[in-house]
């Protein structure tokens, strides 16, 4: 996995993390369940990419 790849998953997953408590915070529900999601997305790419570096290595 490039570094730029584990970079981008790392960022996605923060945002989705700061998502998640802004939707705590202001209890926005909408925006919490977005900010799982994102960092759920953000948890798969990262094994994707582990999977891919399994396979090259």
């Amino acid at each position: 996995m490039g570094m730029s790849d584990k970079i981008s998953n790392a960022v996605d997953g923060a945002a989705g993390k700061a998502k998640e408590a802004m939707g705590k915070a202001t209890d926005d529900p909408q925006m919490e369940a977005e900010g799982r999601g994102d960092q759920a997305v953000a948890d798969l790419k990262q094994a994707g990419e582990k999977v891919k570096d399994a396979f090259k290595g």
